[in-house]
């Protein structure tokens, strides 16, 4: 049996880009978003629990960057489904190699992308074009009382988002700076 995807190592340890590889003919082309059998392993042992949709309307909207404290840490894997995303994972783990350090993947219905964040990786992207929707598969509930975020603007992440910035929640424009004795999180 051949495999439905190619799984590419980042330079951040467990964020893994997998390319998705789509059966096309004249009529279209069907994919695989998820597979356990395939992407278990990549799991660690834990099970997808919840799925979510998201649609970005405006060019240059930026949603998060968002976590959750253990043990509510989750896995989340992210597909674009419409439109295209500079999707980011930033390092939280405590004694990680690359604490702080985040990877960036442009995300597309076009190119067939997925991005895999491990637990103790804060998430964000920016909408690149209008109408970007996102599918992300999760493996911890929502636990609002486990939430926090970083800012986008963090000059301790100095992410470059390609866009300037035309958009963002209320709650994520508070998002306090990470200060200077944030050792990280304990998995």
């Amino acid at each position: 049996m051949s495999s439905r995807f190619e799984i590419l190592d980042t330079p951040i340890p467990g964020v893994k880009r997998i390319q998705r590889q789509p059966l096309g003919d004249h009529r279209g082309y069907f994919e695989r978003l998820f597979c356990a059998r395939e992407l278990q392993p990549l799991l660690a042992g834990r099970s997808i629990v919840q799925i979510n949709h998201s649609l970005t309307s405006r060019r240059g909207a930026v949603r998060g960057l968002h976590f959750q404290h253990p043990p509510h840490a989750e896995i989340k894997i992210v597909s674009c489904l419409r439109g295209e995303v500079f999707d980011v994972a930033v390092d939280l783990r405590q004694g990680s190699a690359t604490f702080l350090h985040w990877h960036a993947a442009i995300l597309s219905a076009d190119n067939h992308q997925t991005l895999l964040i491990p637990e103790g990786c804060a998430h964000g992207f920016q909408a690149l074009e209008p109408e970007s929707e996102l599918l992300y598969l999760v493996t911890a509930f929502y636990a609002p009382e486990a939430e926090e975020g970083l800012r986008y603007d963090d000059p301790r992440l100095a992410i470059a988002w390609p866009l300037p910035v035309t958009d963002l929640s209320l709650r994520d424009q508070h998002h306090p700076l990470i200060n200077a004795d944030f050792s990280g999180l304990r998995l």
